[in-house]
């Protein structure tokens, strides 16, 4: 049996969930008598997974919302379909193995739906990344309770398998030429294709436990905007995209660090440790 991982689609703030799931056109907010709604907690989601063969299980949030629904106190029962505007094919992109959902006042008529993403057979990089699209089409339960029409819209990414995380020889060159080397650095991996370093810069140490944040996409490197070492308030972002080495291991990556005297640019280059 393959094994499942399980992954949280997490809730918005109330007040965005307010303004999503409730059409402004309509007079639902000034009548306390008006229908309550089954919607998905979110009108849009990116689910991630790196292509390895595994299935992965996503679990997706709905909620009761409306002008009345503080009192409702019977069990509601959801169904929800796939949008005809997907592009995910089921079977290949995911599964879908209870289209319905039960809404407890016990668990404050919250629940979550569990679309499994597959993995197998799937060649990275995709050209496009699938998107399947779902619809809550009918509930039962209260005649005061209906479907909402508002979709959810989830973008499925399949990641490439990337197994960077190690013991590198690490040197960072200036654009003036300057040069700091670090033995034994360690990259930590701390999400799907996402890792860390321990140094930044021509710093003759780390300034910090965590140095900089990097992305591996089917061997693309990347970085994203952020803090200089975690907690500084200078700014350390990706230039242009660095690569890895197939065949050496070694990684390559581009970046800016923010001055008040002006920005300056870095190559860092990771040799696996001996």
């Amino acid at each position: 049996m393959k094994k499942i991982k399980y992954i949280i689609v997490f809730i918005l703030s109330l007040g965005l969930l307010n303004s999503c799931l409730i059409d402004n056109d309509t007079d639902i907010d000034k009548n306390d008598e008006g229908k309550n709604f089954v919607s998905f907690v979110q009108s849009t989601g990116s689910l991630a997974v790196i292509a390895d063969g595994m299935e992965y299980t996503f679990k997706i949030k709905l909620a009761l919302t409306g002008p009345s629904s503080m009192n409702i106190t019977s069990d509601l029962e959801a169904v929800i379909s796939v949008n005809e505007t997907s592009t995910a094919i089921e079977g290949t992109h995911y599964r879908i193995d209870n289209p319905s959902v039960t809404l407890t006042k016990e668990n404050n008529y919250l629940v979550e739906l569990e679309v499994t993403m597959l993995t197998e057979g799937i060649a990275t990089p995709l050209d496009a990344s699938p998107v399947l699209v779902l619809n809550v089409i009918s509930t039962t339960g209260d005649a005061n309770v209906i479907a909402n029409g508002k979709p959810i819209t989830l973008s499925m990414n399949y990641a490439c398998p990337s197994f960077l995380e190690g013991t590198y020889d690490v040197v960072h060159t200036r654009e003036d030429g300057a040069r700091q080397a670090f033995t034994g650095e360690k990259i930590t991996n701390i999400g799907i294709g996402e890792y860390i370093t321990e140094s930044v810069g021509l710093w003759e140490t780390p300034l910090q436990p965590q140095g900089m944040r990097f992305i591996d996409i089917c061997n693309v490197i990347t970085v994203p905007l952020q803090d200089l070492y975690q907690a500084y308030s200078n700014e350390n972002y990706g230039h242009e995209a660095g690569f890895v080495n197939e065949s050496t291991g070694v990684i390559t990556i581009y970046y800016t660090i923010g001055f008040d005297a002006g920005d300056k640019t870095y190559t860092a280059v990771y040799t696996p440790a001996k």
